[in-house]
């Protein structure tokens, strides 16, 4: 067994370059904000990570947004800082609306002190600025920290590039799941085997992943905790273990088994205890998803002859169909706020990711690859994350909810990446 599974238990060890994510915006926001970003003066005694600076990785997250058109900035002298007087005459000549400005130092303790500050050009005003104090090894996480600060104070809602993703890798004969920034860097492999590793999905506080393992030679749930690598089985009933999904507190987690025949739904504990049946049907009922108030389970279902997109109570009662276009929806994902869901549709014998208002089931497809599949929203619910096959290699890609912005994310390795899942808020 152990040379069919193996865990890497130094988890906060990186991979090496191998294991990264390139990505690649194939499509933009048409009303992108025009930012400056300028060089932190001091930020060169950190080094670079990934080739890039400190405010460099700020405004790479930003225009990996679609939000937001990043300026070029030539050399200044003197280099501004946060604490520099603004012309905001100068920067509107330059056609930024809003403008970055931030220092590093060094400390006594070998640490380094970062600060910044956002400014409106358009209003002419101050809009914030933190202080960080970090190690050079803390580049990225301190990036992504600005980059959310910025986001928010701009756009109005809570950015995501200080959030991770989990997703499977596979080369040859290996499939490693691995857990990355969000803008793909800093991957690190949780898992690794040589059978399939399929269906992550993070516990609502990011400490937790669960997902199913055929090591022992049949699907069986795990869960994994991400500091210190060690996990548990949380399923491992009589025929297939699969598709788990955690409630919103959770406490719970929805799976499918065919423990009694066929494919149902049950409720769990974590850990095994507390089995509850949920579905009583002879049809396929799988790919369970929690509402995020905790109410309903949407799950996939071919009882009406077809697979399609069906929900009911989460303590158990009556599937109500939700999805009624075309003869094929599945994989069911509920947007944050609960008012959209995000399924896999086939339209015109194209696999796609679909995007249903709930309010008034309006459908928009949101792709135009054909093999997409694991859609997974950001936490915001601006972007959903998925997976599909482009040139005949599985990669990663993510589609704003307006289908306007548009990125691919694809190994900087020969592999394919697939089963995507987007990690929580993390305070």
């Amino acid at each position: 067994m152990l040379r069919r599974a193996f865990l890497l238990l130094a988890l906060a060890a990186p991979l090496g370059a191998h294991a990264q994510l390139s990505i690649e915006i194939t499509g933009a926001g048409a009303q992108r904000i025009p930012i400056a970003i300028v060089p932190f003066p001091g930020e060169q005694a950190l080094g670079a990570s990934g080739g890039q600076t400190l405010s460099g990785i700020v405004r790479a997250d930003l225009e990996r947004s679609g939000q937001f058109r990043g300026l070029e900035v030539p050399p200044l002298s003197p280099a501004p800082t946060e604490a520099s007087p603004v012309s905001y005459p100068e920067w509107k000549s330059r056609l930024a609306d809003a403008l970055v400005l931030g220092s590093v130092a060094s400390r006594p303790d070998g640490r380094y002190e970062v600060r910044f500050r956002l400014f409106d050009v358009v209003k002419q005003a101050p809009l914030g600025g933190i202080a960080y104090t970090m190690s050079k090894e803390q580049i990225r996480a301190t990036a992504h920290r600005i980059a959310d600060f910025v986001y928010q104070k701009l756009t109005g809602e809570r950015g995501v590039f200080s959030t991770r993703i989990a997703y499977v890798v596979k080369r040859g004969n290996r499939y490693e799941l691995q857990i990355a920034d969000a803008d793909g860097v800093g991957a690190q492999t949780a898992l690794a085997s040589f059978e399939p590793i399929i269906s992550p999905v993070w516990s609502p506080d990011g400490k937790r992943l669960a997902y199913v393992s055929f090591e022992a030679k049949k699907p069986v749930i795990y869960v994994h905790s991400i500091a210190d690598g060690r996990r548990q089985v949380a399923a491992n009933f009589k025929g297939s273990n699969s598709a788990p999904a955690w409630s919103p507190d959770g406490s719970k987690l929805a799976v499918t088994l065919s423990r009694e025949g066929g494919s149902q739904l049950f409720l769990m504990n974590p850990d095994g205890s507390g089995l509850r049946r949920l579905t009583s049907s002879s049809a396929i009922d799988t790919e369970p998803r929690f509402s995020p108030d905790g109410q309903w389970i949407y799950f996939t279902s071919d009882r009406g002859g077809s697979p399609q997109i069906y929900r009911m109570p989460a303590g158990g009662g009556d599937p109500q169909r939700i999805t009624f276009e075309g003869s094929y929806n599945v994989t069911p994902r509920i947007s944050p706020d609960g008012k959209t869901l995000a399924y896999i549709a086939r339209n015109e014998g194209k696999f796609q990711v679909a995007l249903m208002d709930l309010s008034n089931r309006q459908v928009t497809i949101l792709t135009d690859s054909d093999r997409d599949e694991s859609p997974s929203f950001a936490p915001n619910g601006r972007m959903i994350l998925h997976a599909t096959v482009i040139g005949g290699r599985g990669v990663l890609s993510a589609v704003s909810v307006d289908g306007r912005v548009k990125q691919r994310l694809s190994a900087t390795t020969p592999g394919d990446v697939r089963e995507p899942a987007w990690g929580p808020f993390v305070d």
